[in-house]
């Protein structure tokens, strides 16, 4: 028997979101399904708790439309949508007990007693706080106290509830107790469920969907399988769990080299020769002989985690790492193999041509040997080359000739920090200026969605002189 398709409850069409010069939602599509649970998951800054502001009506967008059971609603207000929101510090009234917090919006209401109560006795039986109604929310546990918020969220029966990580306040092991009770919660009432956090283990263990965000952008919508299984690029892949991510270049349809060895795969269409980034997960590596591993490495370390060993493999000079039910000794060589299914091939994030720069000399000293050019309204320095005043270069910098400068402004005063990424041998990060993207190596951890000041080594660049048309 054919199951029948969902209808749309929320769908937010090309939204865009702007503060103080800063774009925070960049045009951003998607649509909720009725009686689903969809998290939003990001690190800080990316633009999630936006996502969930705007469908709740706490902000809205500069442009695009937000969707309601296929009405408009840009200009409606909070209260006048069938939407909850569950705030991370739940917003419990301190001087009532929990009837009375669970009570509070049927009271607003003026529905008649005899029906909140039965209404409010109902809800906390689901939330499993029968026999709470008089208890103080102040000498509840934090857990329960979450349960109040969702409980005073959900009895005046609207059609969605939005949730901004209402369980960063709690300790771990109560933490991953209430994953399970909320995902309950949501099957026994027939909600639809937004979520919002940062945490992955939360979104892979509640969603039916998640929605991976970064840089005000949606990188990818797919169920936790597909999420993890199918990282459409470097960046979901290192936010979703763990992952050994590599560079590496196609040769051909189901023929890669990773590693200085080439090793079988099952994706196609990347082009022959093609860089391109592979994902392994560290369970889905074998530790064998070094005769029979496709890779042979030292292991480096080995912590046992309770269900697996974790350790760590220089592959010549990058790390990998192996998740196994067996250890290694630490020194001893390994052989590691992995089966062509588990090898996942993605492009890129950002393509190297990004670090080439076009541009006219400004100002330049034959005698001192240098010269200026104008960029993004800074002007930039070059040592030890010459090139005459009015010439048109084209300079392309490799991405280990960029760095962040500890002192002095940079070259570039404000660039803002991506995205990093891992790559066993240094992390790989990517930055926007304030017309640009470029990419650069680091030895060393960087925070995201922070801003930097960025200075070029032009002892690493090439230089190629322009004629008049642009062209070398």
């Amino acid at each position: 028997m054919e199951q029948t398709a969902k209808k749309t409850v929320i769908s937010l069409r090309d939204i865009f979101v702007r503060f103080d010069g800063e774009v925070i939602l960049n045009h951003i599509n998607l649509d909720i399904l009725e009686k689903e649970f969809v998290t939003i998951l990001g690190p800080s800054g990316c633009g999630k708790t936006t996502t969930l502001r705007i469908i709740g009506g706490f902000v809205s967008p500069e442009s695009g439309d937000v969707i309601f059971d296929g009405k408009k609603i840009n200009d409606l207000p909070p209260n006048k949508r069938n939407v909850n929101t569950v705030f991370q510090k739940y917003s419990l009234f301190p001087h009532l007990n929990v009837f009375d917090n669970v009570a509070f919006g049927l009271k607003l209401k003026k529905l008649p007693k005899n029906e909140i109560k039965e209404r409010v006795s109902k809800m906390l039986a689901t939330v499993d706080l029968k026999g709470y109604e008089k208890r103080p929310v102040q000498k509840l546990s934090g857990g329960q106290q979450q349960r109040v918020a969702i409980a005073r969220a959900l009895v005046c029966d609207p059609d969605v509830i939005l949730l901004d990580e209402p369980l960063g306040a709690l300790d771990l092991k109560l933490r991953k107790s209430m994953q399970l009770e909320l995902k309950e919660i949501q099957r026994q009432t027939e909600k639809t469920f937004i979520y919002v956090t940062h945490d992955q283990e939360e979104a892979l263990t509640m969603s039916d969907r998640v929605v991976v965000m970064n840089n005000g952008s949606i990188e990818q919508i797919g169920t936790p399988e597909d999420i993890y299984n199918e990282p459409v690029n470097a960046f979901v892949a290192d936010f979703i769990g763990e992952a050994n991510i590599l560079n590496g270049t196609m040769i051909d349809d189901c023929r890669i080299r990773i590693l200085g060895r080439e090793l079988e795969c099952v994706d196609k269409g990347f082009g022959k020769n093609t860089e391109v980034d592979v994902v392994i997960r560290p369970e889905d590596i074998e530790i064998t002989t070094p005769e029979k591993g496709q890779l042979t490495g030292i292991v480096q370390s080995s912590v046992f985690k309770g269900v697996h060993y974790e350790m760590s493999v220089m592959c010549g000079n990058c790390e990998i790492i192996v998740q196994s039910t067996k250890s290694a000794e630490i020194g001893s060589t390994v052989g590691m193999s992995v089966i062509p299914f588990n090898i996942q091939i993605m492009n890129k994030l950002l393509p190297f041509y990004n670090n080439i720069i076009e541009t006219v000399v400004s100002y330049a000293s034959e005698s001192d040997n240098c010269f200026e050019f104008e960029l993004e309204g800074e002007t930039v320095a070059v040592k030890d080359r010459f090139f005459p005043e009015g010439s048109g270069l084209e300079i392309t910098l490799p991405p280990s000739a960029l760095s962040f400068t500890g002192e002095g402004d940079g070259d570039l005063k404000d660039v803002y920090i991506e995205s990093v990424v891992y790559k066993g041998e240094h992390n790989e990060i990517i930055l926007e200026s304030d017309e640009r993207k470029w990419l650069m190596l680091s030895d060393t951890d960087e925070q995201v969605a922070t801003y930097v000041p960025l200075h070029f080594d032009f002892s690493q660049a090439e230089f190629k002189l322009l004629d008049k048309t642009g062209e070398g």
